[in-house]
Formats: C-alpha cells, sequence, structure tokens
C-alpha cells in the first residue's frame, strides 16, 4: 500500500503523522510525507522561497527520525505550488492507495484548513482520510474504535473490502451503521386528506423497503468482515434520520476514533444537488474519518 501524508508542518501536523504512522499497515507498505511550500507569498523565483524549501526539507528529515520505528519505508517530498492542488495531482502521479491530511478540529482552523482538506476530498481519485488529534496521544498499538457508515452500495462495499484486508490493532472494535433516509414526498398543504393518507401510505412502503436494504447490507457487511477475522457490532433496527446527522451523532456518542465510509465521487451538478454525506461527515465530525473510493 502507498500512502501519502499531507503535511503542513505545525504541531498538530506532527501529531497528525504520529498518529498515521502507528498505526499497523499492510507489509511492504511505503509512505511518503509531502509538504507543499505555498508560493502566494513569494515571488517565483525568490531568495525567500528557497530559504522556505530548504526550511522544509530540514524540518521533514527532523519529522522522520522521530518516525524511523515505524514499519513503513518513508521518503520526504517538498513541492512549490498550491496545496489543495499539488496534494491530489502528486497522489496520482505517485500512484498513491491513500491520502492523509490534518485537521486542526477547532472552527477558526477548520475554517483556514477547510479550502486544502476540502479540496483533497473532492479532487483526490484515491482513497483520503482527514486525520484529527485525540486529546490524548494514543500509545502505538492502542486499540481503536472504527465506525462502518454503509448504504449497499458499491463504494460501501470498497470500504468494507478496505477495513477487512488491513492490519489493525489487537482489540479493536468494529461497529456497524446503515441509517434509513426518511422519504419526504411532495405535498400540496390544500390537498385533499385522501391524497395525504395515500402520500403517507406511500412513505411507510418506501422507508420499509430501505429499511430492508440497510438489513441486507449490514448482514452482507458482517459476513464479509468475519470472513477477514473481524466481528462487527450492529443495531437490532437501522435509525431512520439524516444519514449526515445519525452517522456524527453515533460516531460523538460510541466515541469512535474513526469514521469509514464510502466515497461516491460526484463531481459537479450532481454533487451539488445530491449532497455528498461522505464530505459532509468528513469535515464536521469530531474524530478522524476515511473516505474509500472503489
Amino acid at each position: 500500500m502507498k500512502l501519502l501524508i499531507a503535511t503542513d508542518l505545525s504541531p498538530n501536523s506532527r501529531q497528525m503523522m504520529e498518529t498515521i504512522v502507528a498505526r499497523p499497515w499492510p507489509a511492504r507498505s511505503t509512505a511518503c510525507i509531502l509538504h507543499v511550500v505555498d508560493f502566494s507569498p513569494y515571488t517565483l523565483g525568490s531568495e525567500l522561497l528557497k530559504v522556505a524549501r530548504r526550511s522544509a526539507e530540514d524540518s521533514l528529515k527532523s519529522a522522520v527520525k522521530e518516525l524511523e520505528s515505524s514499519s513503513l519505508k518513508i521518503q520526504t517530498e517538498v513541492l512549490i505550488g498550491y496545496p489543495r492542488n499539488a496534494i491530489p495531482k502528486y497522489a496520482k502521479d505517485w500512484g498513491a492507495d491513500f491520502i492523509a491530511v490534518g485537521s486542526h478540529g477547532r472552527a477558526l482552523g477548520r475554517f483556514l484548513l477547510g479550502s486544502v482538506a476540502q479540496a483533497v476530498v473532492r479532487k483526490a481519485s484515491c482513497s483520503v482520510e482527514i486525520v484529527r488529534p485525540r486529546a490524548e496521544k494514543p500509545a502505538r498499538g492502542a486499540p481503536m474504535k472504527i465506525l462502518l457508515a454503509i448504504d449497499g452500495s458499491g463504494c460501501s462495499k470498497a470500504a468494507i473490502r478496505s477495513v477487512a484486508k488491513r492490519p489493525w490493532p489487537p482489540g479493536t472494535s468494529f461497529k456497524l451503521l446503515s441509517v434509513v433516509p426518511p422519504f419526504m414526498p411532495a405535498m400540496d398543504v390544500a390537498a385533499p386528506y385522501f391524497y395525504i393518507d395515500q402520500s403517507a401510505q406511500a412513505a411507510d412502503i418506501v422507508e420499509g423497503e430501505a429499511r430492508k436494504r440497510a438489513v441486507e447490507a449490514i448482514a452482507e457487511a458482517q459476513g464479509l468482515l468475519s470472513r477477514a477475522g473481524i466481528q462487527a457490532l450492529a443495531g437490532d433496527v437501522p435509525p431512520l434520520g439524516d444519514p449526515r446527522t445519525v452517522i456524527l451523532d453515533e460516531a460523538k456518542q460510541w466515541g469512535a476514533d474513526l469514521i469509514v465510509l464510502g466515497s461516491h465521487g460526484w463531481r459537479g451538478i450532481d454533487r451539488i444537488m445530491l449532497g455528498s454525506v461522505s464530505e459532509a461527515v468528513a469535515m464536521h465530525a469530531s474524530c478522524s474519518v476515511e473516505l474509500i473510493r472503489g
């Protein structure tokens, strides 16, 4: 597996690197720690830009020394450009399977970082993890709590397979969540009660079918994970509600360390019209989030 770790060299970003590198990864996995020197404040070719690049290279070398105990084979790269464009482009050129990018986890920090993190989520052709620092630095190999949000789609199955094929710390807990979106038919306030009753019946039928699909998705996911030696918890009844809200609330209440969900990779008008559950969860979760692309 090829893992691209994008860092801005801040203290939070260093913690993000430690968090990612401390996890067990498949054998012979490699990591590239990437820093992009944003040339916006500089004049191209100026001496200050050269100094900024040399400083970044020295900082990365220092960071790698602190991560030498990792089983990952680590290399570094410093580029000059716009981070929001350079990170996904380098990931594609390098053939990355995963991009890890940090989040400060604060309202102002999220706003400032959002343009980079959100651009990576939208533009990357591979899977992305938004890594958020925990209140306490986790010990190497500490068990995790992983919430898998699924919907039975192809990208959701890709997320399950991604989790199933990776090693995880001993004692790690897994929980499956499949949310049933409520059916909201268009309603004319002046419509006769007869039609209102019909709409209510239609909503019951549609939501019933959606609940059935959610149950089937959970059962299929449990089977796939079980064959990989992973036992995943799941609620008896799939919850009804806005998937974005339910996933975020469940992760917070359960104390999840990581949310994993598939990303449809919608672009342009599809993403605007349909919205992106995965993007909303990635931007607003209180824990780390992985968006898996098939």
